[in-house]
Protein backbone atom coordinates (compact mmCIF):
# COMPACT_ATOMS: atom_id res chain seq x y z
CA UNK A 1 0.00 0.00 0.00
CA UNK A 2 1.53 3.39 -0.94
CA UNK A 3 2.07 6.07 1.78
CA UNK A 4 0.72 9.60 2.07
CA UNK A 5 3.83 11.06 1.35
CA UNK A 6 3.70 9.33 -2.39
CA UNK A 7 1.18 10.46 -3.32
CA UNK A 8 1.91 14.15 -2.52
CA UNK A 9 5.08 13.73 -4.11
CA UNK A 10 3.26 12.08 -7.81
CA UNK A 11 1.03 14.77 -7.48
CA UNK A 12 3.92 17.33 -7.89
CA UNK A 13 5.61 14.69 -10.56
CA UNK A 14 1.70 15.45 -12.17
CA UNK A 15 2.49 19.17 -12.13
CA UNK A 16 0.11 20.23 -9.27
CA UNK A 17 0.72 22.81 -7.07
CA UNK A 18 -0.41 21.62 -3.68
CA UNK A 19 -2.27 18.78 -2.39
CA UNK A 20 -4.17 17.87 0.79
CA UNK A 21 -6.92 15.17 2.12
CA UNK A 22 -9.70 14.97 3.95
CA UNK A 23 -12.41 12.36 4.94
CA UNK A 24 -15.02 11.02 2.82
CA UNK A 25 -17.45 12.09 5.52
CA UNK A 26 -20.51 13.86 4.04
CA UNK A 27 -20.35 17.26 3.48
CA UNK A 28 -23.92 18.18 5.75
CA UNK A 29 -23.29 21.93 6.01
CA UNK A 30 -23.05 21.91 2.51
CA UNK A 31 -26.05 19.68 2.06
CA UNK A 32 -27.95 21.91 4.76
CA UNK A 33 -26.80 25.25 2.64
CA UNK A 34 -28.37 24.25 -0.67
CA UNK A 35 -31.15 22.42 1.02
CA UNK A 36 -32.12 25.86 1.97
CA UNK A 37 -31.72 27.73 -1.11
CA UNK A 38 -33.23 26.13 -3.45
CA UNK A 39 -34.74 29.23 -4.77
CA UNK A 40 -31.18 30.11 -5.65
CA UNK A 41 -30.09 27.14 -6.25
CA UNK A 42 -32.78 24.36 -7.55
CA UNK A 43 -32.09 25.04 -11.63
CA UNK A 44 -28.64 23.26 -11.21
CA UNK A 45 -30.30 19.91 -10.50
CA UNK A 46 -32.56 20.63 -13.67
CA UNK A 47 -29.20 21.09 -16.25
CA UNK A 48 -27.82 17.74 -14.55
CA UNK A 49 -25.33 19.29 -11.64
CA UNK A 50 -26.53 16.85 -8.99
CA UNK A 51 -24.86 19.11 -6.03
CA UNK A 52 -27.18 17.53 -3.90
CA UNK A 53 -25.35 14.30 -4.10
CA UNK A 54 -21.91 15.27 -4.22
CA UNK A 55 -22.14 16.53 -0.75
CA UNK A 56 -21.76 12.48 -0.11
CA UNK A 57 -18.42 11.02 -1.42
CA UNK A 58 -20.08 7.41 -0.11
CA UNK A 59 -22.72 8.00 -2.89
CA UNK A 60 -20.44 8.81 -5.27
CA UNK A 61 -17.77 5.65 -4.36
CA UNK A 62 -19.22 3.78 -2.17
CA UNK A 63 -16.55 2.54 -0.38
CA UNK A 64 -15.13 5.88 -0.39
CA UNK A 65 -12.66 6.91 2.44
CA UNK A 66 -10.53 9.80 1.39
CA UNK A 67 -10.78 12.75 -0.72
CA UNK A 68 -7.57 13.85 -2.04
CA UNK A 69 -7.45 17.69 -3.59
CA UNK A 70 -5.08 18.40 -5.78
CA UNK A 71 -4.40 22.25 -6.34
CA UNK A 72 -4.24 23.50 -9.92
CA UNK A 73 -3.47 27.48 -10.66
CA UNK A 74 -4.96 28.53 -14.00
CA UNK A 75 -3.77 31.23 -14.23
CA UNK A 76 0.10 30.46 -14.33
CA UNK A 77 0.62 31.79 -17.59
CA UNK A 78 -0.56 35.38 -18.84
CA UNK A 79 -3.66 35.57 -21.61
CA UNK A 80 -4.04 38.09 -24.57
CA UNK A 81 -5.43 41.27 -22.74
CA UNK A 82 -8.63 41.34 -25.36
CA UNK A 83 -9.54 38.31 -24.87
CA UNK A 84 -9.78 38.82 -20.25
CA UNK A 85 -11.84 41.55 -20.76
CA UNK A 86 -14.38 39.48 -22.86
CA UNK A 87 -13.80 36.28 -20.79
CA UNK A 88 -13.42 34.39 -17.75
CA UNK A 89 -9.89 33.23 -17.13
CA UNK A 90 -10.61 29.57 -15.57
CA UNK A 91 -12.05 29.26 -18.80
CA UNK A 92 -9.37 30.21 -21.57
CA UNK A 93 -7.40 27.49 -21.17
CA UNK A 94 -10.30 24.62 -20.15
CA UNK A 95 -9.45 20.92 -21.71
CA UNK A 96 -12.31 19.43 -20.24
CA UNK A 97 -13.24 18.73 -24.20
CA UNK A 98 -9.96 18.60 -25.91
CA UNK A 99 -8.15 17.04 -23.03
CA UNK A 100 -5.25 18.11 -23.92
CA UNK A 101 -3.44 19.42 -20.76
CA UNK A 102 -5.18 19.09 -17.13
CA UNK A 103 -7.02 16.12 -18.12
CA UNK A 104 -3.25 14.35 -19.05
CA UNK A 105 -2.09 14.99 -15.87
CA UNK A 106 -5.12 13.81 -13.72
CA UNK A 107 -5.06 10.66 -15.92
CA UNK A 108 -2.03 10.30 -15.13
CA UNK A 109 -2.20 10.91 -11.66
CA UNK A 110 -5.14 8.09 -11.38
CA UNK A 111 -3.27 5.68 -13.24
CA UNK A 112 -0.79 5.95 -10.36
CA UNK A 113 -3.14 5.37 -8.26
CA UNK A 114 -4.57 2.74 -9.84
CA UNK A 115 -1.44 0.71 -10.26
CA UNK A 116 -0.76 0.56 -6.61
CA UNK A 117 -4.18 -0.59 -5.88
CA UNK A 118 -6.24 2.35 -5.12
CA UNK A 119 -9.50 2.89 -6.84
CA UNK A 120 -10.47 6.49 -7.68
CA UNK A 121 -13.28 9.08 -9.45
CA UNK A 122 -13.19 12.69 -9.85
CA UNK A 123 -16.70 13.76 -9.46
CA UNK A 124 -17.72 17.17 -10.91
CA UNK A 125 -20.73 17.50 -8.43
CA UNK A 126 -18.12 17.37 -5.23
CA UNK A 127 -18.01 20.59 -3.26
CA UNK A 128 -14.36 21.01 -4.71
CA UNK A 129 -13.94 24.47 -2.26
CA UNK A 130 -15.35 23.15 0.81
CA UNK A 131 -13.60 19.65 0.18
CA UNK A 132 -10.50 21.93 -0.44
CA UNK A 133 -10.84 24.12 3.07
CA UNK A 134 -11.64 21.01 5.36
CA UNK A 135 -8.65 19.60 3.87
CA UNK A 136 -7.09 22.64 5.41
CA UNK A 137 -5.76 23.57 2.11
CA UNK A 138 -6.88 27.32 1.75
CA UNK A 139 -9.83 30.38 3.09
CA UNK A 140 -12.65 31.16 1.71
CA UNK A 141 -13.23 35.13 0.13
CA UNK A 142 -16.40 37.27 0.41
CA UNK A 143 -16.66 36.72 -3.03
CA UNK A 144 -17.38 33.01 -2.39
CA UNK A 145 -14.34 31.79 -4.36
CA UNK A 146 -11.02 29.71 -2.76
CA UNK A 147 -8.03 30.84 -1.62
CA UNK A 148 -4.88 28.94 -1.63
CA UNK A 149 -2.61 29.20 1.63
CA UNK A 150 0.32 28.28 -0.16
CA UNK A 151 0.05 28.76 -4.01
CA UNK A 152 -0.72 31.58 -6.46
CA UNK A 153 0.56 33.61 -3.50
CA UNK A 154 -2.40 32.83 -1.88
CA UNK A 155 -4.34 34.19 -4.56
CA UNK A 156 -8.14 32.59 -5.51
CA UNK A 157 -7.03 31.81 -9.05
CA UNK A 158 -6.58 28.11 -8.67
CA UNK A 159 -9.11 24.98 -9.31
CA UNK A 160 -9.17 22.80 -6.52
CA UNK A 161 -9.66 19.33 -8.19
CA UNK A 162 -11.53 16.35 -5.76
CA UNK A 163 -10.39 12.95 -5.88
CA UNK A 164 -12.03 10.08 -4.08
CA UNK A 165 -10.41 7.05 -3.10
CA UNK A 166 -10.74 3.87 -1.49
CA UNK A 167 -7.61 3.96 0.98
CA UNK A 168 -7.69 6.21 4.37
CA UNK A 169 -5.38 8.73 4.65
CA UNK A 170 -4.96 10.55 7.36
CA UNK A 171 -6.97 13.95 7.12
CA UNK A 172 -5.77 17.62 7.05
CA UNK A 173 -6.63 20.21 9.44
CA UNK A 174 -10.17 22.12 8.73
CA UNK A 175 -9.76 25.83 7.75
CA UNK A 176 -13.36 26.36 6.75
CA UNK A 177 -13.06 30.09 7.69
CA UNK A 178 -13.68 33.42 6.03
CA UNK A 179 -9.67 34.79 5.29
CA UNK A 180 -10.64 38.34 3.75
CA UNK A 181 -8.69 41.04 5.74
CA UNK A 182 -10.16 43.34 8.39
CA UNK A 183 -9.20 46.08 6.43
CA UNK A 184 -10.64 45.40 3.06
CA UNK A 185 -14.22 47.41 2.44
CA UNK A 186 -15.67 45.04 0.57
CA UNK A 187 -14.58 45.66 -2.97
CA UNK A 188 -15.63 42.25 -4.52
CA UNK A 189 -19.25 43.43 -3.67
CA UNK A 190 -19.14 47.01 -4.56
CA UNK A 191 -17.49 45.54 -7.73
CA UNK A 192 -20.09 43.14 -8.57
CA UNK A 193 -22.39 45.25 -10.67
CA UNK A 194 -25.32 42.90 -10.90
CA UNK A 195 -25.50 42.88 -7.19
CA UNK A 196 -24.81 38.99 -7.32
CA UNK A 197 -22.69 38.57 -4.27
CA UNK A 198 -24.62 39.32 -0.62
CA UNK A 199 -22.14 40.79 1.16
CA UNK A 200 -21.98 37.78 3.36
CA UNK A 201 -19.96 35.68 1.92
CA UNK A 202 -23.13 33.76 0.29
CA UNK A 203 -24.42 34.43 -3.53
CA UNK A 204 -27.77 34.45 -5.75
CA UNK A 205 -26.09 32.37 -8.39
CA UNK A 206 -29.25 33.73 -11.05
CA UNK A 207 -27.37 37.32 -10.70
CA UNK A 208 -23.87 36.33 -11.45
CA UNK A 209 -22.60 37.63 -14.54
CA UNK A 210 -21.28 34.32 -15.60
CA UNK A 211 -24.31 32.62 -15.01
CA UNK A 212 -26.72 35.05 -17.29
CA UNK A 213 -24.40 34.39 -19.97
CA UNK A 214 -24.30 30.96 -20.26
CA UNK A 215 -27.35 30.10 -18.34
CA UNK A 216 -29.84 33.03 -18.06
CA UNK A 217 -32.87 32.58 -19.55
CA UNK A 218 -33.90 34.30 -22.97
CA UNK A 219 -33.41 37.69 -23.58
CA UNK A 220 -31.48 39.59 -21.39
CA UNK A 221 -32.88 42.20 -18.81
CA UNK A 222 -32.46 45.86 -20.13
CA UNK A 223 -31.43 46.31 -16.95
CA UNK A 224 -28.72 43.62 -16.45
CA UNK A 225 -26.88 44.98 -20.55
CA UNK A 226 -25.17 47.79 -19.18
CA UNK A 227 -24.06 46.50 -15.52
CA UNK A 228 -23.14 43.07 -17.60
CA UNK A 229 -20.44 45.14 -19.45
CA UNK A 230 -18.46 43.53 -21.74
CA UNK A 231 -18.10 39.85 -20.78
CA UNK A 232 -19.25 37.63 -23.39
CA UNK A 233 -18.70 34.65 -21.05
CA UNK A 234 -18.07 34.46 -17.90
CA UNK A 235 -16.50 37.10 -15.30
CA UNK A 236 -13.73 37.77 -13.14
CA UNK A 237 -14.68 41.15 -11.58
CA UNK A 238 -15.03 40.08 -7.94
CA UNK A 239 -11.45 38.87 -9.02
CA UNK A 240 -10.09 41.74 -10.30
CA UNK A 241 -10.25 44.07 -7.63
CA UNK A 242 -9.51 41.96 -4.95
CA UNK A 243 -6.62 42.98 -2.68
CA UNK A 244 -5.67 39.27 -1.89
CA UNK A 245 -5.17 38.82 -5.96
CA UNK A 246 -3.33 41.98 -6.18
CA UNK A 247 0.33 40.13 -5.79
CA UNK A 248 -0.73 37.45 -8.79
CA UNK A 249 -2.21 40.12 -11.02
CA UNK A 250 1.39 42.17 -10.16
CA UNK A 251 3.12 38.77 -11.31
CA UNK A 252 5.71 38.83 -14.76
CA UNK A 253 4.05 36.08 -15.79
CA UNK A 254 5.05 34.39 -19.41
CA UNK A 255 2.82 33.92 -22.11
CA UNK A 256 0.34 31.20 -22.76
CA UNK A 257 0.90 30.52 -26.03
CA UNK A 258 -1.91 27.80 -26.39
CA UNK A 259 -4.42 30.48 -25.78
CA UNK A 260 -2.23 33.18 -27.58
CA UNK A 261 -2.92 30.72 -30.55
CA UNK A 262 -6.84 30.58 -30.71
CA UNK A 263 -7.18 34.42 -29.78
CA UNK A 264 -8.07 35.31 -33.36
CA UNK A 265 -11.09 33.14 -33.21
CA UNK A 266 -12.77 34.60 -30.52
CA UNK A 267 -12.57 38.10 -31.94
CA UNK A 268 -15.75 40.02 -31.58
CA UNK A 269 -16.54 40.53 -35.18
CA UNK A 270 -15.72 36.76 -35.53
CA UNK A 271 -18.19 35.40 -32.68
CA UNK A 272 -20.50 37.76 -34.10
CA UNK A 273 -20.92 36.28 -37.74
CA UNK A 274 -20.45 32.33 -36.72
CA UNK A 275 -22.34 29.96 -37.74
CA UNK A 276 -22.69 26.20 -36.78
CA UNK A 277 -19.44 24.56 -38.33
CA UNK A 278 -17.26 27.79 -37.46
CA UNK A 279 -18.70 27.37 -33.73
CA UNK A 280 -18.65 23.58 -33.20
CA UNK A 281 -14.76 23.74 -34.73
CA UNK A 282 -13.29 26.83 -33.20
CA UNK A 283 -15.47 27.66 -29.91
CA UNK A 284 -17.20 24.78 -28.48
CA UNK A 285 -14.43 22.72 -27.45
CA UNK A 286 -13.11 25.31 -25.61
CA UNK A 287 -16.51 26.94 -23.86
CA UNK A 288 -18.67 24.28 -24.57
CA UNK A 289 -21.32 25.13 -21.43
CA UNK A 290 -23.89 26.06 -24.69
CA UNK A 291 -23.83 24.31 -27.34
CA UNK A 292 -24.70 24.76 -31.13
CA UNK A 293 -28.93 24.81 -30.12
CA UNK A 294 -27.50 27.79 -27.89
CA UNK A 295 -25.96 30.14 -30.99
CA UNK A 296 -28.04 32.79 -30.51
CA UNK A 297 -26.97 33.32 -27.12
CA UNK A 298 -23.22 33.84 -27.51
CA UNK A 299 -24.76 36.79 -30.57
CA UNK A 300 -26.70 38.09 -27.84
CA UNK A 301 -23.87 38.03 -25.68
CA UNK A 302 -21.71 39.09 -28.17
CA UNK A 303 -24.03 42.04 -29.32
CA UNK A 304 -24.44 43.41 -25.86
CA UNK A 305 -20.89 43.37 -25.09
CA UNK A 306 -19.92 45.25 -28.62
CA UNK A 307 -22.69 48.23 -27.13
CA UNK A 308 -20.63 48.40 -24.55
CA UNK A 309 -17.68 49.38 -25.74
CA UNK A 310 -19.13 52.18 -27.24
CA UNK A 311 -17.08 51.43 -30.20
CA UNK A 312 -18.28 52.63 -33.94
CA UNK A 313 -15.83 50.00 -35.08
CA UNK A 314 -18.72 47.65 -34.78
CA UNK A 315 -21.21 49.15 -36.54
CA UNK A 316 -21.36 47.68 -39.39
CA UNK A 317 -21.57 44.39 -38.16
CA UNK A 318 -24.32 45.35 -35.73
CA UNK A 319 -26.67 46.31 -38.68
CA UNK A 320 -25.62 43.36 -40.50
CA UNK A 321 -26.23 40.81 -37.93
CA UNK A 322 -30.12 42.00 -37.43
CA UNK A 323 -30.90 42.49 -41.02
CA UNK A 324 -29.45 38.63 -41.35
CA UNK A 325 -30.02 36.82 -38.21
CA UNK A 326 -33.60 35.63 -37.89
CA UNK A 327 -33.61 35.46 -33.98
CA UNK A 328 -35.46 38.03 -32.06
CA UNK A 329 -33.49 37.63 -28.81
CA UNK A 330 -30.25 38.65 -31.30
CA UNK A 331 -31.89 40.80 -33.44
CA UNK A 332 -33.15 42.86 -30.02
CA UNK A 333 -30.15 42.98 -28.21
CA UNK A 334 -28.52 44.20 -31.89
CA UNK A 335 -30.59 47.01 -32.06
CA UNK A 336 -29.71 47.92 -28.07
CA UNK A 337 -25.66 47.73 -29.27
CA UNK A 338 -26.76 49.95 -32.06
CA UNK A 339 -28.44 52.44 -30.27
CA UNK A 340 -25.40 52.28 -27.17
CA UNK A 341 -22.72 53.17 -29.85
CA UNK A 342 -25.04 56.10 -31.72
CA UNK A 343 -23.75 57.65 -34.46
CA UNK A 344 -25.28 58.56 -37.88
CA UNK A 345 -25.28 55.60 -39.31
CA UNK A 346 -26.61 53.80 -36.43
CA UNK A 347 -29.60 56.36 -36.25
CA UNK A 348 -30.02 55.77 -39.77
CA UNK A 349 -29.97 51.82 -39.56
CA UNK A 350 -32.74 51.58 -36.95
CA UNK A 351 -34.49 54.18 -38.49
CA UNK A 352 -34.90 51.65 -41.41
CA UNK A 353 -35.10 48.71 -38.91
CA UNK A 354 -38.21 50.90 -37.25
CA UNK A 355 -40.08 50.82 -40.59
CA UNK A 356 -40.50 47.26 -40.90
CA UNK A 357 -40.52 45.94 -37.34
CA UNK A 358 -43.49 45.01 -35.10
CA UNK A 359 -44.03 43.80 -31.60
CA UNK A 360 -40.81 43.59 -29.29
CA UNK A 361 -38.46 44.57 -32.15
CA UNK A 362 -40.14 47.50 -32.64
CA UNK A 363 -40.06 48.42 -29.08
CA UNK A 364 -36.36 47.59 -28.85
CA UNK A 365 -35.69 49.71 -31.95
CA UNK A 366 -37.88 52.45 -30.46
CA UNK A 367 -36.15 52.83 -27.10
CA UNK A 368 -32.29 52.19 -29.33
CA UNK A 369 -32.98 55.56 -31.10
CA UNK A 370 -34.31 57.69 -28.19
CA UNK A 371 -30.65 56.40 -26.55
CA UNK A 372 -28.86 57.30 -29.72
CA UNK A 373 -26.78 60.01 -30.36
Amino acid sequence: MISKEEIIQKSKECGFEDVGFTTAEPFETHREFLAGRQAEYGWAETVGLELMKGTDPKAIMKDAETVIVLMEVYFRKAYPRHMEGHFGRCYLDDDRVTKDGLSQRIKAFRGFLRDNGIDSKVPFNLPHRVAAARAGMGTFGKNCLFYSNNVARQSSWVLPIAVVINQKLAPGDPTLEMGCPDWCRNACIAACPTRALKGNGTIDPRKCISYLTYFGDGLTPKELREPMGIYVYGCDRCQNVCPRNAAWLAADLPVNEKVAAKAGAFDLSALLRMDKPYFESQIWPHMFYMSADDLWRWKMNVSRAMGNTRDPMYTDDLICEFEENEDQRVQAMCAWALGRIGGEKAKTALDRFLRKSAGLIREEVTDALAQCR
